[in-house]
């Protein structure tokens, strides 16, 4: 009887041993791998750095022919410069003001080789004056420098004003960041008093850019005029200038149309500052004074409260 029961057991012994060897074989069941913890040591080894930029040479090579055998390609990048055809990206041939400038006599010794100067230098702005002619007919010396100060009038007012749609009207899209960079959180006061001499065209050029025909006009003005400015941070203090006190700049401005353009304008294309031109006023900036160190229960009394003055420092050049 019990051989009988060992027989009709023994098949189906084997059925479910071999129903288990097939399960585990499914579940692909791994043993886990040894786990092995790091040792610090005080000791450190020098890697020279021509072998770290070889290795980061080698793995991007590496990645750039595992992507290539699967079938993608990577897009090769260039260092791209936008370029504007509505302005030139600078002054072309900038003049180069006299020194002493609304300052020196034209009847002593150096104002006159500086006089003798500016006439060769006139020779080849009557040439491009010519050349703008040819495209804007309604152009003359005198009454063009009055139209520049007029705006350079209206920009600075735009500019003081946060007027942007204006101002890009009026500078070109290379002045126009100059003129904006840094007034975020400032407060400006701008103000034209009066003329000191009238402006005048002292400089003018015709260049061509991309392509031979495709001129632009370049017109220096210089103008000596009476301002006020004066600059207020963001918490209302005076940083520079008095709204007060008139000072009178000597300014040269270029300014720039597309000629072929039918529609272009002359607009302000920036500043020529010569060499020997006074330093700019220093700037004063707004600094936190620390207060009085209070202990629990303490009261601040601003009247019992003297505002510590500022050590003296020895700055070395």
């Amino acid at each position: 009887m019990a051989m009988s029961m060992r027989r009709a057991l023994l098949p189906l012994y084997r059925i479910q041993c071999h129903s288990l060897k097939n399960a585990e074989a499914s579940l692909d069941v791994r043993f886990p791998l040894p786990f092995v913890v790091p040792v610090r040591t005080k000791k450190r080894f020098f890697v020279p750095p021509s072998t770290k930029i070889k290795a980061k040479m080698t793995a991007s090579q590496d990645q750039e022919a595992n992507t290539r055998a699967a079938g993608f390609v990577i897009r090769q990048e260039y260092m791209e410069r936008s370029i504007n055809i509505a302005c030139t990206a600078g002054v072309f041939d900038p003049y180069i003001p006299p020194e002493g400038d609304a300052r020196l006599s034209s009847l002593s010794r150096e104002g006159l080789k500086q006089r003798t100067q500016q006439i060769k230098q006139g020779a080849a702005s009557q040439l491009a004056i010519r050349k703008i002619k040819e495209h804007d007919p309604e152009f003359t010396a005198k009454s063009f420098a009055v139209k520049a100060q007029e705006i350079f009038v209206e920009a600075h007012d735009s500019l003081t004003q946060f007027n942007k749609e204006k101002l890009h009207s009026l500078v070109t899209e290379r002045c126009y960041p100059e003129m904006v960079r840094g007034n975020r959180y400032k407060t400006l006061r701008w103000r034209f008093v009066e003329s000191l001499e009238p402006p005048k065209v002292v400089h003018a050029r015709c260049p061509d850019m991309v392509t031979k025909g495709n001129l632009y006009g370049q017109v220096t003005v210089r103008m000596h005029s009476r301002q006020t400015l004066a600059i207020y941070d963001r918490f209302g203090r005076l940083m520079m200038g008095s709204e007060e006190e008139p000072r009178d700049v000597l300014e040269y401005l270029v300014l720039e149309r597309h000629l072929i353009n039918p529609y272009g304008m002359w607009r302000l294309h920036g500043k020529i500052v010569p060499a020997w031109a006074p330093a700019k006023e220093p700037v004063v900036k707004t600094i936190m004074i620390p207060g009085p160190e209070l202990k629990p229960g303490e009261e601040f009394e601003e009247l019992n409260y003297e505002v510590p003055k500022p050590k003296a420092v020895q700055w070395h050049k």
